[in-house]
């Protein structure tokens, strides 16, 4: 039986049809091939890029070395930009499937683009023609009028950086392929870096002008926490400054100590009544224990008004720094010469001033003295223009990002400036990305055995899982550890001083610790236990949970803490944990573990 014949026009239509759909199928190869041939090449420009942009952010310190990379990535970003950008990139972008990812490599070529090419060149320019030697005093004075001419465009740059982090934190990365959202990934955390280092240089350029009195004399209490006898935001107040700013000229007006302070008989302040039920009056009548709550504002606030009783002045702020940060200035300063005929260097300054100093004095106003003379000489160093600019720029960001250096102001712009930066030493903050964990420490001893004791830390999730849309669920576990590592004899061969001596019925080298952990906000406690068997207390500090617990220990023993927590839903898929800063530059200040796709 033959074939059936269509009739004319129906064969007509059908070649017209095949020809059409292989026309179809042509143009989208060809669409394919061309976007393919764009996105490798956009895909080369944008590696380029990254390498620079990583090394511009690395050099933000010194803006005169940042500057020619982030012209030399502008030509890299322009490219990768045109190539991602084109009709008929756009037109596939409406595609199902395809157009998420090309959309995806647009949108970071864009925002890579928007950062070299519009967001940090006008700060760029203006860097260019200084010299981080404007900074360096000259006869103790910075000339403040070098910031107003880097402000308008660190700003700029600042909330231009902001704006690209957020257009690629928008991306939908459950649609994506997973080499494709690997990359966004890193580069959403590059932007998000980016963001924050250019942040903090906008408002140190608003704020450094105000503080070294270019609107008039100010007066900052600094209080130096010794981390041989710990608190919660570091150690207790020891040791303590004030410094006078006027039109930029920077004087030590007076000095101080602790011992000069009695308990005051009342809170100088009232304190918050959760703060109080889990801390007592303690922070508000011992100039020692200001720092025990780990919120800086709240700290600065009490020594403001103990150095108003104690002296009758007033102070327009306060600022805390510990011997490490102190170490990480004379890097830049270099060896300074104290009277005492020692030598204080970045190597030796921990050590001396936080263990040698009670053994060669045993005297508490001798060792008061001795740190006074070492503040002192080191701000002589700083104020008569001895640092290197970059390098004391850099040893400030890193004392900064440790919480090591703790800024409050009186003055309420200026504190503005300030909040949700690490220099403000705020409680732990959650938010979408990040959830965090606060470890706290304090000495129970009434000593510095803390120079001895090691805390150890680390976070694990147990069970990690990540939704259609990218959000993570599961719980996460904080391990602390904490180890005496005082010699054995410790009770004979380290002074009453060091020991306590016995005091606070602790025995003479045993180290005692009260612990805090604040739990991030939103998050269920699962478990919680002591491999001494002891149990916890805690509370309730601006609604996250706080669980305490106090331990001793004898040379050579260490007691664990386990505390697992189990996220809402969603949760951030980083979380990490903030620590008590201790004596030990090379021990971290913050762990963190990230929820990954499994």
């Amino acid at each position: 039986m033959s074939e059936p014949v269509l009739p004319r026009p129906a064969r007509i239509a059908g070649i017209v049809f095949a020809s059409a759909l292989g026309v179809v199928v042509l143009l989208s190869l060809a669409a394919l091939a061309w976007v393919g041939a764009r996105g490798a090449a956009a895909y080369s420009h944008l590696r380029a890029a990254e390498s620079t942009v990583t090394e511009a952010v690395d050099n933000l310190s010194d803006p005169t070395q940042a500057s020619a990379l982030i012209s030399e990535l502008s030509a890299d970003t322009s490219a990768a930009r045109s190539l991602t950008s084109d009709p008929v990139w756009r037109l596939l972008e409406q595609t199902p499937w395809l157009g998420a990812q090309l959309t995806a490599v647009s949108t970071v070529a864009a925002a890579a683009d928007d950062v070299a090419g519009t967001a940090l060149t006008p700060l760029a320019e203006v860097a260019a023609e200084f010299s981080l030697d404007a900074f360096r005093p000259t006869d103790g004075r910075i000339d403040t009028t070098v910031f107003s001419s880097i402000a308008e465009p660190a700003r700029t740059g600042a909330d231009g950086v902001a704006a690209a982090a957020a257009s690629v934190a928008r991306l939908d990365g459950s649609v994506l392929l997973g080499p494709v959202r690997d990359a966004v990934d890193q580069v959403s955390q590059l932007l998000q870096t980016s963001a924050t280092a250019t942040d903090a240089l906008a408002r140190a350029t608003e704020l450094l002008p105000a503080m070294l009195g270019a609107d008039g004399p100010r007066d900052y209490l600094i209080v130096f926490q010794n981390n041989a006898e710990w608190r919660s935001l570091g150690g207790i107040v020891g040791a303590m400054s004030v410094v006078h700013t006027d039109e930029g000229k920077m004087t030590m007006a007076a000095q101080g100590s602790s011992s000069d302070f009695d308990k005051f008989s009342d809170a100088v302040i009232e304190l918050p009544a959760d703060v109080e039920r889990i801390y007592g009056t303690r922070p508000a009548q011992w100039i020692q224990n200001v720092t025990q709550v780990p919120d800086f504002t709240l700290s600065g606030e009490l020594a403001r008004e103990m150095w108003l009783r104690e002296t009758g002045d007033e102070v327009d702020g306060v600022l805390a720094m510990d011997p490490v940060a102190l170490s990480y200035l004379l890097e830049a300063t270099g060896p300074v010469t104290l009277p005492t005929g020692d030598t204080l260097t970045s190597d030796n300054a921990v050590q001396l001033l936080l263990n040698d100093v009670y053994k060669r004095y045993e005297n508490p106003s001798d060792q008061d003295a001795f740190f006074a003379l070492a503040a002192a000489s080191v701000f002589d160093a700083l104020a008569g223009g001895d640092a290197d600019p970059a390098t004391l720029v850099s040893a400030l960001g890193r004392a900064g990002d440790e919480r090591r250096l703790l800024i409050w102001s009186a003055v309420d712009r200026d504190q503005s400036v300030l909040e949700g930066t690490t220099l403000a030493g705020g409680l732990p903050t959650t938010t979408k990305q990040t959830a965090r964990i606060g470890v706290y420490l304090n000495d129970g001893t009434g000593s510095k055995m803390d120079y001895y004791v090691t805390p150890e830390t680390s976070l694990q999730w147990e069970s990690c899982a990540v939704d259609a849309r990218g959000r993570a669920t599961g719980m996460t576990t904080l391990t602390l550890t904490l180890t005496n590592t005082a010699p054995d004899d410790a009770a004979t061969s380290l002074p009453d001083y060091v020991t306590g001596g016995g005091g606070f019925g602790v025995p003479p080298g045993t180290a005692r610790t009260v612990a805090y952990v604040y739990l991030p906000t939103g998050y269920d406690l699962m478990s919680a236990t002591l491999s001494n068997d002891d149990g916890f207390g805690g509370g309730f500090h601006d609604d996250r949970q706080v669980l305490s617990f106090e331990v001793d220990l004898k040379p050579g023993e260490s007691t664990t803490a386990e505390v697992t927590v189990r996220s809402p839903e969603p949760a951030a898929p980083t979380v990490i944990a903030e620590l008590t800063p201790t004596i030990d530059a090379d021990l971290p200040t913050s762990y963190a573990a990230t929820c990954n796709t499994p």
